[in-house]
Protein backbone atom coordinates (compact mmCIF):
# COMPACT_ATOMS: atom_id res chain seq x y z
CA UNK A 1 0.00 0.00 0.00
CA UNK A 2 1.34 3.42 -0.97
CA UNK A 3 0.79 5.73 2.02
CA UNK A 4 1.01 9.53 1.78
CA UNK A 5 4.32 10.82 3.11
CA UNK A 6 4.23 13.90 5.31
CA UNK A 7 7.57 15.67 5.16
CA UNK A 8 8.64 16.72 8.67
CA UNK A 9 11.64 18.61 7.27
CA UNK A 10 14.45 19.49 9.65
CA UNK A 11 12.21 20.77 12.42
CA UNK A 12 13.69 21.30 15.84
CA UNK A 13 14.28 17.85 17.31
CA UNK A 14 12.06 16.66 20.13
CA UNK A 15 14.12 16.18 23.27
CA UNK A 16 13.18 14.58 26.56
CA UNK A 17 14.90 14.26 29.90
CA UNK A 18 14.23 11.11 31.90
CA UNK A 19 16.07 11.42 35.19
CA UNK A 20 19.58 12.26 34.01
CA UNK A 21 19.10 10.43 30.69
CA UNK A 22 18.70 12.56 27.56
CA UNK A 23 16.55 11.25 24.71
CA UNK A 24 16.37 12.85 21.26
CA UNK A 25 13.91 11.81 18.56
CA UNK A 26 15.28 11.96 14.99
CA UNK A 27 12.67 11.52 12.24
CA UNK A 28 13.24 9.75 8.93
CA UNK A 29 9.66 10.18 7.66
CA UNK A 30 6.04 10.54 8.78
CA UNK A 31 3.27 8.75 6.90
CA UNK A 32 -0.53 8.52 7.05
CA UNK A 33 -1.98 5.01 6.86
CA UNK A 34 -5.44 3.51 6.76
CA UNK A 35 -6.02 1.18 9.72
CA UNK A 36 -6.63 -1.60 7.18
CA UNK A 37 -2.95 -1.50 6.26
CA UNK A 38 -1.89 -2.34 9.80
CA UNK A 39 -4.67 -4.07 11.72
CA UNK A 40 -6.61 -7.24 11.03
CA UNK A 41 -10.29 -6.49 10.40
CA UNK A 42 -10.16 -2.82 11.42
CA UNK A 43 -11.14 0.30 9.53
CA UNK A 44 -11.40 4.01 10.30
CA UNK A 45 -14.72 3.62 12.13
CA UNK A 46 -12.98 1.56 14.80
CA UNK A 47 -11.12 4.71 15.88
CA UNK A 48 -14.35 6.57 16.69
CA UNK A 49 -14.54 5.63 20.42
CA UNK A 50 -11.03 7.02 20.91
CA UNK A 51 -10.96 10.15 18.74
CA UNK A 52 -11.27 12.44 21.78
CA UNK A 53 -7.69 11.58 22.76
CA UNK A 54 -6.19 10.32 19.48
CA UNK A 55 -6.81 13.53 17.55
CA UNK A 56 -5.06 15.65 16.45
CA UNK A 57 -1.65 14.13 17.22
CA UNK A 58 -2.11 10.45 16.37
CA UNK A 59 -5.04 10.36 13.92
CA UNK A 60 -5.71 13.01 11.27
CA UNK A 61 -9.03 14.60 10.29
CA UNK A 62 -9.67 11.75 7.83
CA UNK A 63 -9.10 9.18 10.60
CA UNK A 64 -5.86 7.94 9.10
CA UNK A 65 -3.11 6.84 11.48
CA UNK A 66 -0.16 9.21 11.65
CA UNK A 67 2.91 7.01 11.95
CA UNK A 68 6.36 8.42 12.54
CA UNK A 69 9.43 6.43 11.54
CA UNK A 70 12.21 7.70 13.76
CA UNK A 71 15.22 6.86 15.88
CA UNK A 72 15.75 7.61 19.53
CA UNK A 73 19.26 8.75 20.43
CA UNK A 74 19.76 8.01 24.13
CA UNK A 75 22.56 9.60 26.13
CA UNK A 76 23.21 7.83 29.41
CA UNK A 77 26.00 8.76 31.80
CA UNK A 78 28.21 6.33 29.93
CA UNK A 79 27.17 5.96 26.29
CA UNK A 80 25.38 7.40 23.29
CA UNK A 81 23.01 4.75 21.95
CA UNK A 82 20.90 4.94 18.80
CA UNK A 83 17.70 2.86 18.94
CA UNK A 84 16.29 1.76 15.55
CA UNK A 85 17.70 3.09 12.29
CA UNK A 86 14.53 3.71 10.26
CA UNK A 87 14.23 3.09 6.48
CA UNK A 88 17.46 4.35 4.97
CA UNK A 89 18.22 5.63 1.48
CA UNK A 90 18.55 3.79 -1.85
CA UNK A 91 17.10 0.57 -0.44
CA UNK A 92 15.28 -2.00 -2.59
CA UNK A 93 12.78 -4.77 -1.94
CA UNK A 94 10.71 -3.04 0.77
CA UNK A 95 7.14 -4.14 1.41
CA UNK A 96 5.90 -0.57 0.97
CA UNK A 97 6.78 0.96 -2.44
CA UNK A 98 7.45 4.43 -1.02
CA UNK A 99 10.36 2.99 0.97
CA UNK A 100 12.27 1.97 -2.16
CA UNK A 101 14.93 4.20 -3.74
CA UNK A 102 14.50 6.96 -1.19
CA UNK A 103 16.78 9.95 -0.90
CA UNK A 104 15.73 11.32 2.46
CA UNK A 105 17.42 13.73 4.84
CA UNK A 106 17.85 11.54 7.91
CA UNK A 107 21.59 12.13 8.32
CA UNK A 108 21.00 15.88 8.06
CA UNK A 109 18.31 15.59 10.74
CA UNK A 110 20.71 13.61 12.91
CA UNK A 111 23.36 16.32 12.49
CA UNK A 112 20.82 19.05 13.25
CA UNK A 113 20.07 17.21 16.50
CA UNK A 114 23.77 17.39 17.34
CA UNK A 115 24.89 13.86 16.43
CA UNK A 116 27.36 12.90 13.75
CA UNK A 117 27.53 9.18 12.88
CA UNK A 118 30.95 8.85 14.52
CA UNK A 119 29.46 10.00 17.86
CA UNK A 120 27.30 6.87 18.25
CA UNK A 121 28.72 4.20 20.59
CA UNK A 122 26.01 1.54 20.17
CA UNK A 123 23.23 0.85 17.67
CA UNK A 124 20.35 -1.39 18.67
CA UNK A 125 17.45 -2.38 16.42
CA UNK A 126 14.39 -3.60 18.30
CA UNK A 127 13.92 -6.12 15.47
CA UNK A 128 15.16 -6.63 11.91
CA UNK A 129 12.33 -5.22 9.79
CA UNK A 130 13.26 -2.81 7.00
CA UNK A 131 11.99 0.33 8.76
CA UNK A 132 14.08 -0.40 11.86
CA UNK A 133 17.39 -1.35 10.22
CA UNK A 134 17.64 0.83 7.10
CA UNK A 135 20.24 3.31 8.27
CA UNK A 136 22.43 0.53 9.62
CA UNK A 137 24.14 1.01 6.28
CA UNK A 138 24.60 3.58 3.56
CA UNK A 139 25.60 3.17 -0.07
CA UNK A 140 29.19 4.20 -0.76
CA UNK A 141 30.84 3.56 -4.14
CA UNK A 142 28.26 0.89 -4.91
CA UNK A 143 28.75 -0.99 -1.59
CA UNK A 144 26.71 -1.08 1.60
CA UNK A 145 28.90 0.10 4.47
CA UNK A 146 28.11 0.76 8.16
CA UNK A 147 26.66 4.23 8.65
CA UNK A 148 28.04 4.49 12.19
CA UNK A 149 31.74 3.73 11.88
CA UNK A 150 32.65 3.56 15.60
CA UNK A 151 29.51 1.86 16.84
CA UNK A 152 28.98 -1.65 18.03
CA UNK A 153 25.74 -2.93 16.51
CA UNK A 154 23.90 -5.07 19.04
CA UNK A 155 22.20 -7.94 17.20
CA UNK A 156 19.86 -10.29 19.02
CA UNK A 157 20.86 -13.93 18.67
CA UNK A 158 17.21 -15.00 18.85
CA UNK A 159 16.14 -12.52 16.16
CA UNK A 160 19.03 -13.49 13.87
CA UNK A 161 18.22 -17.19 14.21
CA UNK A 162 14.63 -16.57 13.14
CA UNK A 163 15.59 -14.39 10.19
CA UNK A 164 18.03 -16.95 8.83
CA UNK A 165 15.10 -19.32 8.32
CA UNK A 166 12.47 -16.78 7.26
CA UNK A 167 10.42 -17.42 4.12
CA UNK A 168 9.21 -13.80 3.94
CA UNK A 169 10.15 -12.46 0.47
CA UNK A 170 11.21 -9.15 2.03
CA UNK A 171 13.70 -10.78 4.40
CA UNK A 172 16.39 -11.29 1.78
CA UNK A 173 16.80 -7.61 0.83
CA UNK A 174 16.90 -6.63 4.51
CA UNK A 175 19.63 -9.13 5.29
CA UNK A 176 21.67 -8.30 2.18
CA UNK A 177 21.47 -4.51 2.54
CA UNK A 178 21.14 -3.87 6.28
CA UNK A 179 22.45 -6.84 8.27
CA UNK A 180 25.16 -8.83 6.47
CA UNK A 181 27.35 -5.76 5.71
CA UNK A 182 27.53 -5.06 9.45
CA UNK A 183 28.53 -8.65 10.20
CA UNK A 184 31.14 -8.57 7.43
CA UNK A 185 32.56 -5.32 8.80
CA UNK A 186 33.10 -6.95 12.21
CA UNK A 187 30.95 -4.39 14.05
CA UNK A 188 28.40 -6.81 15.57
CA UNK A 189 28.11 -7.69 19.24
CA UNK A 190 25.76 -10.67 19.60
CA UNK A 191 23.48 -10.31 22.62
CA UNK A 192 20.66 -12.13 24.36
CA UNK A 193 17.27 -10.52 24.84
CA UNK A 194 17.91 -9.23 28.35
CA UNK A 195 21.27 -7.61 27.58
CA UNK A 196 22.22 -4.58 29.69
CA UNK A 197 24.15 -1.87 27.85
CA UNK A 198 24.86 0.00 31.06
CA UNK A 199 23.14 0.70 34.39
CA UNK A 200 20.67 3.07 32.70
CA UNK A 201 19.69 1.15 29.56
CA UNK A 202 18.75 -2.50 29.06
CA UNK A 203 16.76 -4.75 26.74
CA UNK A 204 13.37 -6.22 27.61
CA UNK A 205 12.08 -9.21 25.59
CA UNK A 206 8.70 -8.42 23.99
CA UNK A 207 8.20 -11.26 21.50
CA UNK A 208 5.32 -11.70 19.08
CA UNK A 209 5.90 -9.09 16.41
CA UNK A 210 9.06 -11.06 15.62
CA UNK A 211 10.53 -13.96 17.63
CA UNK A 212 13.42 -11.93 19.02
CA UNK A 213 11.70 -8.56 19.32
CA UNK A 214 12.97 -6.49 22.27
CA UNK A 215 11.85 -3.20 23.73
CA UNK A 216 14.31 -0.98 25.59
CA UNK A 217 14.09 0.12 29.23
CA UNK A 218 15.58 3.38 30.47
CA UNK A 219 16.02 3.83 34.18
CA UNK A 220 18.23 3.67 37.22
CA UNK A 221 19.15 1.00 39.76
CA UNK A 222 17.16 -1.58 37.83
CA UNK A 223 13.96 0.49 38.02
CA UNK A 224 12.49 1.40 34.62
CA UNK A 225 11.45 5.02 34.15
CA UNK A 226 10.59 4.67 30.46
CA UNK A 227 10.22 2.08 27.72
CA UNK A 228 10.97 2.40 24.00
CA UNK A 229 8.33 0.15 22.46
CA UNK A 230 9.62 -0.96 19.07
CA UNK A 231 6.72 -2.61 17.22
CA UNK A 232 5.35 -4.35 20.28
CA UNK A 233 2.91 -1.43 20.04
CA UNK A 234 2.82 0.56 16.80
CA UNK A 235 0.06 3.10 17.43
CA UNK A 236 -1.32 4.61 20.68
CA UNK A 237 -4.79 3.15 19.96
CA UNK A 238 -3.35 -0.16 21.15
CA UNK A 239 -3.18 1.24 24.67
CA UNK A 240 -6.98 1.14 24.66
CA UNK A 241 -7.19 -1.87 22.32
CA UNK A 242 -4.18 -4.13 23.01
CA UNK A 243 -5.99 -7.09 21.43
CA UNK A 244 -6.04 -5.51 17.97
CA UNK A 245 -3.91 -7.83 15.88
CA UNK A 246 -1.22 -6.43 13.60
CA UNK A 247 -0.84 -7.91 10.11
CA UNK A 248 2.93 -7.84 10.57
CA UNK A 249 3.04 -9.87 13.79
CA UNK A 250 4.70 -13.23 13.24
CA UNK A 251 2.86 -14.76 16.22
CA UNK A 252 -0.36 -12.81 16.67
CA UNK A 253 -1.63 -14.44 19.90
CA UNK A 254 1.78 -14.02 21.53
CA UNK A 255 1.97 -10.39 20.38
CA UNK A 256 -1.45 -9.67 21.91
CA UNK A 257 -0.43 -11.34 25.18
CA UNK A 258 2.85 -9.38 25.29
CA UNK A 259 1.13 -6.07 24.56
CA UNK A 260 -1.70 -6.68 27.06
CA UNK A 261 0.78 -7.50 29.81
CA UNK A 262 2.77 -4.35 29.01
CA UNK A 263 -0.33 -2.12 29.15
CA UNK A 264 -1.42 -3.74 32.43
CA UNK A 265 2.03 -3.33 33.96
CA UNK A 266 2.44 0.33 32.95
CA UNK A 267 -1.08 1.59 33.62
CA UNK A 268 -1.29 4.39 36.20
CA UNK A 269 2.42 4.15 36.93
CA UNK A 270 5.04 6.84 36.55
CA UNK A 271 6.52 5.05 33.55
CA UNK A 272 6.90 6.89 30.25
CA UNK A 273 6.06 5.09 26.99
CA UNK A 274 8.14 6.21 24.00
CA UNK A 275 6.43 4.83 20.93
CA UNK A 276 8.82 3.97 18.14
CA UNK A 277 6.10 4.92 15.64
CA UNK A 278 4.14 7.40 17.78
CA UNK A 279 3.77 10.74 16.05
CA UNK A 280 4.96 13.84 17.92
CA UNK A 281 4.62 14.44 20.87
CA UNK A 282 5.63 10.76 21.12
CA UNK A 283 5.97 10.37 24.90
CA UNK A 284 2.87 9.28 26.84
CA UNK A 285 1.72 7.76 30.11
CA UNK A 286 -0.88 4.99 30.19
CA UNK A 287 -3.78 6.02 32.40
CA UNK A 288 -7.16 4.55 33.31
CA UNK A 289 -10.21 6.79 33.63
CA UNK A 290 -13.92 6.03 33.60
CA UNK A 291 -13.47 2.39 32.72
CA UNK A 292 -11.07 2.84 29.81
CA UNK A 293 -7.37 3.25 29.19
CA UNK A 294 -5.77 5.89 27.04
CA UNK A 295 -2.54 7.76 26.37
CA UNK A 296 -1.91 10.89 28.38
CA UNK A 297 0.61 13.08 26.60
CA UNK A 298 3.64 14.17 28.59
CA UNK A 299 4.25 17.93 28.22
CA UNK A 300 6.94 18.59 25.65
CA UNK A 301 10.38 19.58 26.80
CA UNK A 302 13.18 21.20 24.87
CA UNK A 303 16.74 21.20 26.17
Amino acid sequence: MNAPTLNPGLARPQRLRIGDIEVTKVIDTVEAFSPKALYVGKDRAHFDPHLDWLQPHFVDAERRMLLSIHSFVVRTRHHTVLIDTCIGNHKRGAGFPQWNDRNGGYLDALATAGFLPKAIDYVFCTHMHMDHTGWNTRLLDGRWVPTFPRAKYLFSRREWAAWQHSDDPHSGPVLEQNILPIIEAGQVEWVDDSFQIDDQLWLVPTPGHTPGHCSVALGAAGKPLAFITGDMMIHPVQIAEPDWQQHGDSDKPLAVATRTRFVDDCCDRDVLVLGTHFNTPTAVHIVARHGRRYAQIRPQEHM
